[in-house]
């Protein structure tokens, strides 16, 4: 076993030398070989009881990098003179419209499964818990509230559905 500052003189430069052919930029390099430096040293005890600290060194590395160009590719500004869509709205998403109305016209019991569960995020086991019952009736309420919420969207907005089940054209209803 190697002591941290013996594992990272051994292998400074091979991981620099990693970071620099995956990135091109040398300053990039260096402050991500720093960032790895500094990780290592937070966890300076469970490195130095690894057997292959080097490979803990690099699987550290290439996540830092795998990180480092995931924030910069989703930082790329649009460009100036990028055309504006003219495109109708999916129809799931004009069916937004539709649903409250449907929703309100739905029993208390299904209306609260599909607000709590499908709207408002929560898990099925915290329903489950909230109403004191099992999970297993949680996850029945919310499926049964689902299907009587596809069936009433087929009939009062005239929603259809394609081969694969995703909306594919509805009537609006006001």
């Amino acid at each position: 076993m190697q002591t941290l500052t013996e594992l990272w003189h051994a292998h400074e430069r091979e991981l620099r030398g990693w970071l620099l052919h995956h990135s091109g930029d040398p300053a990039l390099a260096d402050d991500l070989l720093q960032d790895v430096f500094l990780r290592a040293m937070r966890h300076r005890g469970e490195i130095e009881t690894l057997r292959n600290g080097r490979a803990w060194l690099f699987e550290v590395t290439r996540n830092r990098l795998t990180d480092h160009f995931r924030r910069a590719h989703a930082a790329l500004p649009l460009p100036e003179d990028l055309p504006a869509s003219d495109a109708a709205p999916a129809p799931v998403d004009s069916l937004a419209r539709c649903l409250p109305r449907v929703l309100a016209e739905l029993s208390a019991d299904d209306r609260d499964a599909i607000e709590r569960c499908d709207l408002a995020g929560v898990s099925q086991q915290a329903y489950a818990d909230e109403l004191g019952i099992s999970l297993a009736a949680a996850k029945s309420r919310v499926q049964r509230a689902r299907k009587r919420l596809r069936a009433r969207l087929a009939t009062a907005c005239q929603v259809r559905f394609d081969e694969a089940g995703r909306v594919c054209c509805f009537v609006p209803r006001d």
